[in-house]
């Protein structure tokens, strides 16, 4: 057969498409992105990048989960929003951050509740973390998977006093994330509160905007505050974690079996991730103190006789239900 014009002009164009529609048949059946606040060396990004590598493997190339650090898709409560409305698939609230859409998600966060880990981990991935997911699944449009991912005990770092006792709040002007029960406490210590994403928090110290914020200290590390900040109270006032959840829509997509694997490796993940905050733990103290942060030790009592007096405990146990309450005070004890 003559190699007319036409032919030549075919051969050409498919061998110029080859490449691409090799590709295409290469790629992912599903991308889902997720978006994270959190500085990019935090063990919580390492392991949510390690769960994107467990996920595509073991589909085969099927589903990639891309991970987002730093802001790069914008603070907390924008991810949240993004996430629900489906412009991204996965997003990682706290239960106060979740508690700006369903208050009682901010259950496990209330103030000077919990003793240790032990009481959390039980009342997490029992009947307490049970009921809340089961309520963030009702109604949120979100689908948290099983396991919660540890972001830790909050501490208070200042650059301006120490606090030991409830009345050394008492006027701070304290950062805190856009979260009801978090402004609620500091008022009700008689601090001023001051709610901003985590993304403008080094700044806001800076400029001395606010005299101090309150983080776990694996965030004070990652987000270099000790640059910034000059005391570290151990104020345990809150353990808060991290909700890995998906679109209802986005998941529904998914066929049975990339669900499983997708939420199999979240949850897989988690206790990997609780496993290094609690070494990150163990050694975060002494380095923040090498760089010049100067700690004290506190005990609750005053705090919580200060919540009480006030009626944050009276108030919260009617904003969260009855329910969302007793499971708590089974894990804690009587508050009210």
């Amino acid at each position: 057969m003559p190699i007319t014009r036409r032919l030549f002009t075919g051969a050409a164009a498919t061998a110029l498409t080859l490449p691409a529609l090799i590709r295409r048949a290469h790629a992912a059946e599903f991308v889902y992105k997720i978006g994270t606040s959190t500085p990019l060396n935090h063990p919580f990004n390492t392991r949510l990048m390690e769960a994107g590598e467990k996920i595509k493997a073991a589909s085969k190339g099927r589903m990639e989960f891309q991970v987002f650090p730093d802001s790069q898709l914008g603070g907390d409560n924008d991810i949240l929003s993004q996430a629900r409305s489906g412009a991204i698939q996965f997003c990682q609230p706290t239960g106060q951050i979740l508690s700006t859409i369903l208050p009682l998600a901010a259950t496990p966060a209330m103030g000077f509740v919990w003793p240790d880990y032990d009481h959390v981990w039980k009342a997490m991935d029992g009947n307490l973390g049970a009921y809340v997911r089961q309520q963030v699944m009702a109604k949120t449009n979100l689908v948290p998977m099983e396991k919660i991912w540890d972001l830790g005990f909050r501490q208070t770092t200042t650059s301006n006093r120490q606090v030991k006792v409830a009345k050394d709040f008492e006027g701070l002007k304290l950062r805190v994330p856009i979260a009801p029960s978090l402004v609620a406490i500091f008022r009700a210590l008689r601090a001023a509160p001051v709610g901003m994403q985590f993304g403008e928090v080094y700044s806001a110290l800076q400029t001395h905007v606010v005299d101090g914020q309150e983080n776990p200290l694996s965030q004070v590390t990652a987000g270099k505050l000790y640059e910034v900040q000059k005391y570290v109270s151990m104020t345990n006032h809150v353990w808060d974690g991290y909700w890995i959840c998906c679109n209802a829509a986005a998941w529904k997509r998914l066929p049975p079996d990339l669900q499983k694997i997708t939420a199999d490796a979240l949850n897989e993940t988690a206790i990997a991730q609780r496993v290094d905050i609690a070494k990150l733990n163990g050694g975060v103290r002494g380095e923040l103190e090498q760089k010049g942060m100067v700690f004290n030790d506190t005990s609750p009592e005053s705090f919580r006789t200060q919540l009480s007096s006030s009626g944050f405990y009276k108030d919260w146990s009617q904003k969260l239900g009855s329910e969302a309450w007793g499971l708590l005070e089974q894990h804690v004890g009587k508050l009210v």
